[in-house]
């Protein structure tokens, strides 16, 4: 699984933990319904995330788009706005779980959060 965040929200750590742990809550619920069989591969492998970023809106949207268009399991999160930022901000896309190969060919080129 892949978690892509946007870099030009500046979020605490905190925050981006919490939005990262929705995506990757989000994506499992929709794998067990809709790929119950590459979620227990990715289980029985060790769960494994990355974290990368964009640097805005536009380009996580346009990851979305290419993860959807391939079939691949995702999500996007939109905050709520209690905390940092105001409620309706879309902060990160999860994607998978699935094969590396098949995620790589959307996010491989990503660079990793720091």
């Amino acid at each position: 699984m892949v978690l892509v965040t946007r870099h030009d929200l500046k979020l605490s750590k905190g925050k981006l933990a919490a939005q990262c742990a929705h995506a990757a809550t989000e994506c499992v619920l929709v794998a067990k319904r809709k790929s119950p069989r590459a979620l227990d591969r990715y289980i029985k492998v060790g769960a494994r995330k990355i974290v990368c970023k964009v640097p805005d809106l536009i380009s996580l949207k346009q990851i979305h788009n290419k993860a959807k268009k391939s079939g691949l399991v995702c999500h996007l999160v939109t905050d709520a706005g209690h905390t940092e930022i105001p409620p309706g901000t879309v902060t990160v896309v999860g994607i998978g779980p699935d094969s590396r190969e098949a995620i790589d060919k959307i996010t491989g080129d990503l660079p990793l959060v720091n």
